[in-house]
Parts: C-alpha cells; structure tokens; sequence
C-alpha cells in the first residue's frame, strides 16, 4: 500500500466582519482552517493539538515544516512516488507508523506526529 498525505487547508477568512447595527445579531466570521496537528514532543507524556504545519511546493516536491510549541521544528520531504515522508534534513531517520482513521504517525528522535493521510492501492 502506498501512503500519502492530505493537503492541509491552509485559509482564512478574508472577508471583513459585518457591523452590527445594535438591532440584530450579526454571526461571527467562519473560523480559519486548523493547520494544527497532534504531537508528542520529547520528555511530553501526551499528545496535544499544538504543532503547526506549514507547506511549501518546491524543486524536490512538498516539504512539510512542523513548528514545535518549544520553538524547534522538524522538517519532512513528501515522497512523490506515494511511499510517505522522509527527514528533509538532520541526521535522524522518520519512522512511519499507518494509523486507523486515515493518519499516519512519523516518529523524529524524541517527537511524534500524527498527521492526515490516505493510503491508495499500489
């Protein structure tokens, strides 16, 4: 099986909010896409909703950075050939983990993350 990750939906609401004219009830703006995931950093004894990904399309493919509420961050390569990711640099290997209910957990050093994905036939 071949494993590939979902694109996350990295929008936001750019519309104005509306003004209320004091005589009715004005709903709120819709609230951005989460660009959040679960992760498990080093020495954390749970995973938390608190590690944000940022992607950017490059010359080699989909490079995934996961920002880290320490300040640090890993960096993962999307395989163009559907295998998953890989360590986009350092010298720590990713261990790739297929989870139930379309994620995957990639496993650095000491960190975890649990990010989207769908598994397609070969």
């Amino acid at each position: 099986m071949r494993i590939a990750l979902l694109a996350f939906l990295l929008v936001s609401c750019g519309a104005p909010p509306e003004k209320d004219s004091g005589n009715s009830t004005v709903a709120p703006p819709a609230p951005a896409a989460d660009d959040r995931v679960d992760c498990q950093i080093e020495g954390s004894q749970a995973f938390e909703h608190n590690c944000i990904v940022e992607i950017a399309d490059g010359p080699e493919g989909r490079l995934l950075t996961i920002r880290k509420p320490d300040g640090g961050f890993r960096r993962l390569q999307v395989m163009a050939d559907g295998t998953g990711v890989v360590a986009a640099d350092g010298a720590e290997m990713a261990v790739v983990t297929l989870l139930e209910g379309g994620r995957i957990e990639v496993a650095i050093g000491g960190d975890r993350f649990r990010l989207p994905a769908r598994v397609r036939p070969q």
